[in-house]
C-alpha cells in the first residue's frame, strides 16, 4: 500500500468513526507505518492535513491537538546517525566473527582429514615402528591423538615448553618402553645399543650390592688354620700325628661310664657302708692284738 492510499484509507476514517475510534487507528496505522519505516514529519504533516480538512476541524483546535499528542506521544522517536553507525559497526563485527569461525572449523577438518591420511599410510608401512612430527599447536595436537587413538597406536606429546612440543606415534607391538619414554622427556635421542648397555651395567651393580650385603651377613671365620701359622715351631707332620683321641690313665681312677650308675637303694648302700666300717674296725683291733 502506497502514501496516498494510506491517506485516504485515514481520512475515511476520520469522516466516519467517532474521535476515540480515529485515535485507535491512527495509533494502530502510525505504530505499524513505524515498524516498516521511520515516519518523516513531512508524512506526518500531510497526513494530519488530511485528515483535519476531511473532519472540517482547525489545524489549531484543542481536539485535533490532543489527537496529534497522543499518537506522537506512543511513536518512538528514529534511531539516530549515531546509533545506526554502532548498529551497522556491530553488524559487520559479528559478521567477521562468523566468518572467522567457519574458517577455523574448515581449517581444522582439513587438518584432520591430512592426519588421517598420514596416519594410514604410517599403518600399512611395515618397515616403520614411530613416526615423529614436527612441532605444532595444542588444538592441532589433540586432532593428532584422537586420530591415532581410533586406528588403534599409541600416541605421546614430548617437548618442555609450549612452542617446541611435538607428537609421537607408536605401533602397538612395538610399544615403547618406561626407559625410552624417560630419554624423550629429557630430550634425549634414544640408541637401542646405548640402552642395553646402560642396562647391563644397572644389573652387574645390584648384583655387586647384592654380594657386598651377603658377605656382611656371613658370620666370621679364621683367615688360617693353626696348624699353617705354627707350622714353623712344630712341623706340619708332627702337628698332623699329635692330633690323635687322648686317653685316660687308668691309674688314676678312670671308670668306665657303665659302671657309674648306682642301682642300689639308699638302704642298701648304708648298710654297705656300716659293714665297711666294722670289718675295717675288726681288723685295727686284730691288729692291734697280735703286737
Amino acid at each position: 500500500m502506497n502514501h496516498k492510499n494510506e491517506s485516504r484509507v485515514m481520512i475515511k476514517a476520520v469522516c466516519k468513526d467517532s474521535t476515540s475510534l480515529i485515535i485507535a487507528r491512527l495509533h494502530c496505522f502510525f505504530t505499524f507505518e513505524q515498524r516498516i519505516e521511520p515516519m518523516t514529519s513531512l508524512r506526518l504533516d500531510h497526513i494530519t492535513h488530511n485528515a483535519k480538512r476531511a473532519s472540517g476541524e482547525r489545524l489549531d483546535s484543542p481536539k485535533m491537538a490532543d489527537l496529534l499528542g497522543s499518537i506522537l506521544s506512543s511513536m518512538e522517536k528514529p534511531p539516530s546517525a549515531h546509533d545506526q553507525e554502532s548498529r551497522r559497526k556491530a553488524r559487520e563485527q559479528a559478521a567477521r566473527l562468523k566468518k572467522m569461525e567457519e574458517d577455523e572449523k574448515r581449517k581444522k577438518a582439513e587438518f584432520r582429514k591430512k592426519m588421517e591420511k598420514e596416519v594410514s599410510g604410517f599403518i600399512q608401512d611395515s618397515a616403520l615402528r614411530k613416526k615423529r612430527y614436527e612441532p605444532m599447536s595444542k588444538i592441532k595436537r589433540s586432532i593428532l591423538h584422537d586420530v591415532a587413538e581410533v586406528a588403534g597406536l599409541a600416541s605421546f606429546s614430548f617437548g618442555e615448553d609450549e612452542e617446541n612440543r611435538y607428537v609421537m606415534l607408536f605401533k602397538k607391538e612395538f610399544a615403547p618402553s618406561d626407559e625410552e619414554l624417560e630419554a624423550y622427556r629429557k630430550g634425549e635421542e634414544w640408541d637401542p645399543q646405548k640402552a642395553e648397555e646402560r642396562r647391563r651395567w644397572k644389573e652387574q651393580a645390584a648384583l655387586e650390592t647384592e654380594e657386598a650385603s651377603r658377605a656382611q651377613k656371613r658370620p666370621a671365620s679364621p683367615s688360617s688354620n693353626y696348624r699353617d701359622k705354627y707350622s714353623h715351631l712344630i712341623g706340619t707332620s708332627a702337628a698332623k700325628d699329635a692330633a690323635h683321641m687322648l686317653q685316660a690313665n687308668q691309674s688314676y681312677g678312670c671308670v668306665p661310664v657303665a659302671n657309674k650308675r648306682d642301682t642300689r637303694s639308699i638302704e642298701e648302700a648304708m648298710n654297705e657302708i656300716r659293714a665297711k666300717k666294722r670289718q675295717k674296725k675288726d681288723e685295727e683291733e686284730g691288729a692291734g692284738s697280735s703286737v
